[in-house]
């Protein structure tokens, strides 16, 4: 199963590339992501960032303060390693390496868990991560993927 899932992954992140983001698209990705998990009952916190900056952020009802902790961590792996916490968490599972053990991507720093998607511009490369949690790393992915799906189709 991880290497289909890397491969859906590696697509995923060839696909959900924009041609500019600004924080005026922070708030729509953001606003329709919170939207999406209301709709569907989700205990979630949803955060947008860039390093050093919060764009969006949300907290729904039923999270705790440890959707902050594992919001940061996500987002830190995706801005260390330029991919999705998740494709990050796969390729580690795959390798059967344990970067934690070795001292190398520790939590509470770094998580590899799903749920943080970087927002890459064409010529930029990454500017952003988009991070839910609350869920399973899978639909905390899921949920990121959607919305950001949903931005590009709307441009």
């Amino acid at each position: 199963m991880t290497t289909e899932r890397i491969a859906e992954l590696e697509a995923q992140h060839e696909e959900l590339v924009f041609a500019s983001f600004d924080h005026n698209d922070a708030w729509r990705l953001g606003s329709a992501i919170t939207a999406a998990a209301l709709t569907a009952g989700h205990r979630v916190a949803i955060d947008i960032r860039r390093p050093g900056l919060v764009l969006f952020r949300a907290a729904l009802a039923g999270t705790t303060p440890d959707q902050e902790a594992w919001i940061g961590a996500k987002a830190q792996t995706v801005f260390r390693m330029e991919s999705s916490s998740a494709l990050v968490a796969e390729r580690f599972a795959e390798s059967g390496l344990q970067p934690a053990a070795m001292g190398w991507l520790p939590f509470p720093e770094y998580a590899l868990a799903g749920g943080s998607v970087p927002v890459r511009v064409t010529g930029a490369g990454v500017v952003a991560a988009v991070t839910a949690s609350g869920l399973s790393s899978d639909d905390d992915h899921a949920l990121v993927v959607a919305g950001l799906r949903e931005l590009l189709a709307v441009g």
